[in-house]
């Protein structure tokens, strides 16, 4: 029934303004604002609504994964922008000194958002 409908994500966030700086600044995106709304204009003309909500809890997995040539070189770029690396030591899940996660799948290293939300690099080839 949906097979050739367009479809989109979206997100929520605590503060819209600081959501439009980190994603437009620090990671480089196209944003656009209207109505109260967020929009990340993706590669692929693929888009993403990020949404104000008064009771934001941020989301427990990851919302939004950024297919990346080499994720050692987008972790020392977008470190140099401010972002700050997930470090993980659980038994199914760590990550190196880099915040880098080489075990088994895609090499990936995680990130927040200022709302909390978890995004990614990961190695697509």
């Amino acid at each position: 029934m949906l097979k050739g409908n367009r479809a989109f994500s979206s997100f929520s966030v605590d503060d819209t303004q600081k959501a439009k700086e980190f994603y437009s600044r620090t990671l480089g995106l196209e944003v656009s604002d209207a109505r109260g709304l967020l929009t990340l204009h993706l590669a692929g003309d693929i888009k993403v609504i990020i949404y104000p909500k008064p009771k934001h809890q941020p989301a427990a997995s990851t919302i939004l994964n950024f297919a990346v040539n080499s994720v050692e070189e987008a972790v020392g770029e977008l470190t140099k922008r401010g972002v700050r690396f997930e470090i993980y030591d659980q038994p199914d899940l760590k990550t190196d000194k880099r915040a880098i996660f080489r075990g088994g799948g895609p090499v990936i290293a995680w990130f927040k958002d200022p709302a909390g939300n978890i995004l990614s690099v990961l190695e697509e080839r």
